[in-house]
């Protein structure tokens, strides 16, 4: 290895949200930045996760909306689907936009990009490629990966992970999903309604089971309508024999075992941080027993001078999140200590059908917190729109405090729920989640946001 051949006012490892900081004090500061990244920039989301996967679950909403065209008296029909246009349009987008994304960051003087894995040799020395290079300040935004579980025969087929299902060329005939979160749940509802036959496979009671208890049942409910839902059941072992899996599954509640088959297999069993490719195990930098970078109230490890935030501090793994968190590290990172980050008020959705949206508690989370609660509940069909849309399914409920003032959290299923969802968020970060905030502002009649007021 060389010797050390360069100091720099600042490393950034990770150019998805980590980009926002090397542009920042590159561009505002005229820092001289290291930035690290071995594949595509533009990170998870832009390359592997939230930007393709709705480039792709648009059409099937769409395609989800003709369908669902009978019920307000619309004799409508698909003729074909050109599933290949439909990749090459989100993947050409996203391969695009990183390719532009490169140029600019190659073309900046003020920062040299290295398109190798980082990896520690001590707290402040990183090796990459032939290079070791250093900084008093570094930030690491180096995200998380798919995990593997330890299924038998798994790591003898070439299974699907999130990454591979944004970029196949071809609609399987079927599907096998090992999971039931976010992700299985996006993923099903692009390929099922794209005609792939469909089976998900969840230990848990319920598909995205750590939403609140009346959304994760209605989503179970309506998948289990569409497709082959089967909960509290594992994958015991899989095979691959003339181009088909061999799944072999077991029910938890009988312990029967069955043997299902399928042209694909998506494994959607969570992530994991990349803290072992930065070999952080040669730093003094704290982790915890998931393997992610412990951070204080100011986004910084145990050792001074290092931040870290994304996916990999494991706090709240959401790309707003991380955006969030990069405003709070330049700040940080000069000196700015006046106001700590806090998670308040964080929101999520998650894009399938029927769109799910939430921030602040859940009625679970009420429950184990001890606090007392008064829950509100509003179905979309008791306004004008949502009976005009014949939506049956979707409601408000909001979690609020025992004497009714204050929003403690609230939880959305439905049409456009990731939108909805916004004045709640407003309301819990700028008045401190005052009810009377949504209740006395006047809402457009009969726009669906009213179902929202009226819940209160």
């Amino acid at each position: 290895m060389k010797k050390l051949q360069k100091k720099y006012d600042l490393i950034v490892i990770g150019a998805g949200v980590g980009l926002r900081i090397a542009n920042f004090f590159a561009n505002q500061k005229k820092w001289k930045v290291a930035l690290i990244e071995p594949g595509p920039l533009g990170g998870t989301c832009l390359n592997r996760g939230c930007v393709p996967s709705k480039l792709l679950i648009h059409p099937a909403d769409v395609i989800r909306t003709i369908k669902s065209a009978s019920k307000l008296g619309i004799d409508a029909e698909i003729k074909n689907i050109d599933f290949k246009k439909i990749i090459a349009h989100a993947n050409d987008y996203v391969d695009g936009d990183a390719t532009n994304i490169e140029k600019s960051v190659s073309n900046n003087e003020n920062i040299d990009l290295y398109k190798e894995y980082a990896e520690f040799i001590d707290d402040k020395i990183i090796k990459v490629g032939a290079n070791k290079i250093t900084s008093e300040k570094i930030v690491i935004s180096a995200g998380t990966r798919p995990s593997t579980p330890p299924i038998e025969g798994i790591n003898d087929i070439d299974y699907l992970t999130s990454a591979e299902a944004l970029r196949l060329t071809t609609l399987p005939k079927s599907m096998l999903i090992i999971g039931g979160g976010y992700i299985a749940v996006e993923l099903g509802h692009f390929y099922g309604t794209l005609c792939t036959e469909l089976t998900i496979i969840e230990r848990a009671e319920r598909l995205v089971s750590l939403e609140d208890i009346d959304i994760s049942t209605l989503i179970t409910e309506v998948f289990s309508d569409r497709y082959n839902v089967k909960i509290k059941t594992e994958v015991v072992r899989i095979t691959k024999e003339n181009n088909e899996y061999q799944i072999t599954i077991r029910d938890l509640a009988n312990d029967q075992e069955e043997i299902l088959s399928a042209e694909q297999v998506l494994v959607a069993t969570g992530r994991k941080p990349n803290t072992d490719i930065l070999k952080m195990s040669n730093t003094n930098i704290k982790l915890n027993k998931f393997g992610y970078i412990e951070t204080n109230n100011f986004l910084e490890t145990n050792v001074a001078g290092i931040w870290a935030l994304g996916d990999i501090n494991g706090t709240a793994q959401f790309r707003h999140t991380a955006n969030w968190e990069a405003k709070h590290i330049i700040n940080f990172i000069q000196g700015n200590k006046d106001a700590k980050i806090t998670y308040e008020a964080m929101p999520h959705a998650i894009f399938t059908s029927p769109q799910v949206a939430g921030v602040g508690l859940t009625e679970d989370a009420a429950k184990k917190a001890g606090i007392g609660y008064i829950i509100k509940k509003r179905p979309f069909n008791t306004v004008a729109m949502g009976k005009a849309m014949e939506e049956n399914d979707g409601f408000v409920k909001f979690i609020l405090s025992a004497n009714q003032e204050t929003i403690l959290g609230c939880q959305i299923v439905g049409p456009e729920a990731s939108i909805l969802i916004h004045e709640v968020i407003v309301s819990m970060k700028a008045s401190g989640g005052k009810v009377s905030a949504i209740k006395n502002t006047i809402h457009i009649h009969p726009a669906l946001s009213e179902v929202v007021q009226w819940a209160l």
